[in-house]
């Protein structure tokens, strides 16, 4: 990027600024630059990300570590979508990005460059984020801050590598098979985000226009069900059903996730046929679920079990749940929504 304040931020050249900016990656690797685009992150696409993947297959067996430079706004989106399509990577796909450009006195672009750059080198085979002197596996990061350097947090996995002083990494995902690429997606997904006074009419008008659909719950998987005020979303599910659209739920805490059959609102979605997201961010479970309805478009219980197996790390595969002691009706509602609220 190019410009700020007073005007406006823009894409701009980027090989003649790195040359002269961070000379230091010549001394870390043998670069070879190659230009895949140049837009703003909020004009990424599934037909970008598609080609990127298909580029990035066709590269990697004959490099040691590849660095992808992306904006910020979308670039969770962007690594959940490289690490389920490109599947046993040969070698590290680290995306890296700054707040402020390369070309101001005081951006972060320089550091995170140098460390995305290490990071391929030494770093874990799988798709990751480096971000303010730390590596996060891609479709587990989320941006957290707009105007501050660390940028990026990863909740419900710790970090897969920490650059200070010194540079250390954790080993990653170990390859399940041959690198292959897996680039078909349906982008006839949306994201409904629950909030109190949502008029479930709105996303009933949707649904005849999608294939599937990702709802941003509350805690472990809960939304409004009481007929009273009009406003139950359970209709939502019923209806999806009825015309074969898969719903996942995920959650809208940072940390934790959703488990469906702890309230009685989650009963009833499983009741309807939803899948339970677990941990995953909502930006892994879109792409997840874009990725689902293009290799298993007729059959509700692959993709089911698609959804809920973990791909590219993307997930935590739930163990035994303690519950508390067995109580009736109401008194057992109250008792449980009082600890987990």
């Amino acid at each position: 990027m190019a410009g700020g304040r007073p005007s406006a931020l823009r894409p701009a050249a980027f090989f003649k600024m790195l040359k002269a900016r961070a000379p230091e990656l010549f001394e870390l690797a043998d670069l070879e630059f190659q230009l895949f685009s140049n837009v703003d992150s909020s004009e990424m696409q599934p037909e970008l990300w598609q080609r990127m993947a298909a580029h990035l297959h066709e590269q990697l067996p004959s490099f040691d570590g590849a660095v992808v430079t992306h904006g910020t706004d979308t670039l969770a989106y962007t690594a959940s979508a490289l690490s389920f399509m490109l599947r046993n990577p040969p070698c590290p796909v680290v995306l890296t990005g700054s707040q402020r450009p390369l070309g101001e006195v005081r951006s972060d672009a320089r550091l995170n460059l140098i460390d995305a750059v290490l990071s391929a080198v030494q770093g874990p085979r799988e798709v990751t984020i480096c971000f303010d002197s730390h590596l996060y596996r891609g479709n587990r990061a989320r941006k957290m801050k707009v105007a501050e350097y660390d940028a990026f947090d990863s909740p419900n996995c710790p970090v897969l590598g920490t650059l200070g002083v010194d540079a250390t990494f954790e080993p990653g995902l170990r390859p399940r098979g041959a690198f292959r690429l897996y680039d078909a997606l349906d982008p006839r997904v949306f994201l409904l985000k629950v909030y109190p006074g949502l008029d479930p009419a709105l996303p009933l008008q949707l649904l005849p226009h999608v294939r599937g659909l990702v709802v941003e719950a509350y805690g472990a998987g809960n939304f409004p069900i009481a007929p009273e005020l009009g406003r139950s979303l359970l209709p939502l599910f019923t209806q999806a059903r009825e015309r074969g659209v898969p719903v996942v739920v995920v959650s809208q805490a940072y940390r934790n996730g959703v488990d469906l059959s702890l309230y009685e609102s989650g009963a009833a979605a499983l009741g309807q046929g939803a899948v339970g997201g677990a941990d995953m961010t909502p930006s892994a479970a879109l792409v997840k679920l874009m990725q689902g309805l293009a290799y298993h478009p007729r059959s509700p219980e692959a993709l089911a079990r698609f959804i809920q197996t973990p791909v590219a790390g993307e997930l935590t595969v739930a163990g035994p749940t303690i519950r508390p002691p067995a109580a009736s009706g109401a008194a057992r509602r109250g008792r449980m929504k009082g600890k987990r609220e």
